[in-house]
């Protein structure tokens, strides 16, 4: 059997112990309270250092409850998630209890406490943990908070995740579509992965409380409503809302209608596991003048419209560990050589589309083992750029709409990115 907590406590935010029970008498009651004390005196977020700790032989685990902490502490090789749980169900026992479970409760209800700490745990192991069960024979009236009653969220129109009585003199929306692009090529030039990954991330600053409805080139909703879809609609897969959408509206009728958050939030995500042409090809030639001398020829090309281009394009170029005196020419450009990563880092502040552009490097290498043995790691060249008003799934916002009973006019502003993910393209 697990190891058995030696006493149970419950302090308050600051760490002072309130109530303690001991259960088998090898953990003062100081010597918690000064551990607690400490931690919260030193540390401005305390549940960030972790539900369990470790300090002089003892294992302490707690959990945090409004303006309570819930505390186990053994000596012995305990069962820690099994105390953790068992602070859980006490919580929820005391609020089926007490109502609420805060500071004030616990103290107009010691009696009540000591009663079910002694009948949830004996000897240090959990017992009884059910409420309904220790309900039967633990019957003493305990004082209950009154919460406070609210109106229903049908009368007040209130939702969880905005507020009443919002206003701002300019009202204004921001859309952001931004894609990413995962993709992986093999030395062959054979696409191994590819696939898109989503999100419409919104900045909303809007008065009141606004109904919008925005629409895509979405295949099923264009179908559903008769339009013609070649070339104008994509397939959206692995949609994830934030919970301000209407689910069955969307179902219905593939309409994406809401009540948006005030500030920034992300509206929805999605992916395409469609294979895509790559935005930048980058293709290589080696030559070796010696056994200690060589040099790489890199040629990167954008195969997207002249009329887009890629902003801070970083193309990283791995070279072996032991390269002496890197030699670097650019076409366009910044390159250098980064030792500390064994690669050359080659910069392009905009990269037009349907262009073609050279790096060279030459290096030595102080000994190879053997002429068959190729020296480099086959480490893939790495890609980075930013591709702004573009999306290589064609994904477009057809309209956005924003409605608020006073009638005040908004504006909507829609900006489109594609950016590389892990963008990996193998030459060797």
């Amino acid at each position: 059997m697990a190891g058995a907590a030696s006493a149970v406590y419950l302090l308050d935010v600051k760490g002072r112990v309130l109530i303690w029970r001991d259960f088998r008498g090898d953990i003062s009651v100081l010597q918690a309270e000064r551990f607690f004390t400490k931690l919260v005196q030193n540390k401005e977020d305390v549940i960030s250092q972790g539900p369990v700790l470790h300090e002089d032989e003892v294992t302490y685990m707690f959990v945090q409850h409004n303006n309570l902490y819930l505390m186990a502490a053994s000596r012995q090789n305990c069962n820690a998630a099994s105390l953790l749980l068992f602070l859980h169900r006490l919580i929820q026992v005391f609020k089926h209890y007490f109502g609420e479970l805060e500071e004030e409760s616990l103290r107009d209800n010691f009696v009540v406490v000591y009663e079910l700490l002694d009948e949830m745990m004996d000897f240090g192991y959990p017992q009884y943990t059910e409420a309904t069960i220790l309900s039967e024979f633990i019957k003493t009236n305990a004082y209950k908070m009154e919460a406070v009653q609210r109106p229903p969220m049908a009368v007040t129109n209130a939702v969880s995740w905005r507020s009443e009585g919002i206003k701002y003199k300019k009202n204004e929306v921001f859309l952001d579509v931004i894609e990413s692009v995962n993709l992986l090529v093999s030395s062959n030039g054979q696409l191994i992965r590819s696939d898109v990954f989503g999100a419409l991330k919104m900045r909303a600053f809007l008065s009141g409380m606004p109904e919008c409805k925005l629409g895509l080139n979405d295949r099923v909703l264009l179908e559903a409503q008769g339009q013609t879809t070649t070339g104008k609609a994509v397939d959206l897969e692995d949609i994830k809302f934030h919970q301000c959408v209407r689910l069955a509206r969307f179902e219905n009728d593939r309409t994406i209608s809401f009540i948006p958050p005030d500030g920034a939030f992300d509206l929805m995500t999605y992916r395409l596991s469609t294979q895509v042409r790559p935005l930048i090809w980058i293709e290589a030639q080696m030559e070796r003048y010696s056994k200690s001398r060589v040099e790489i020829m890199i040629k990167a090309r954008s195969q997207f419209k002249d009329r887009s281009y890629a902003n801070n394009v970083e193309i990283d170029l791995p070279v072996p560990a032991d390269a002496v005196n890197p030699k670097i020419r650019t076409s366009m450009g910044t390159a250098k050589y980064k030792p500390e990563n064994d690669s050359i880092l080659w910069k392009i502040r905009s990269f037009p589309g349907n262009k073609e552009y050279l790096l060279r490097v030459e290096y030595t290498l102080p000994s190879i083992t053997s002429d068959d043995e190729f020296p480099e790691k086959k480490v893939p060249v790495r890609v980075k750029f930013e591709i702004p008003y573009f999306t290589i799934s064609g994904i477009q916002v057809r309209y956005l709409k924003i409605i608020e009973k006073s009638g005040y006019q908004a504006l909507p502003w829609v900006r489109y990115i594609t950016a590389a993910g892990e963008y990996d393209i193998r030459l060797f």
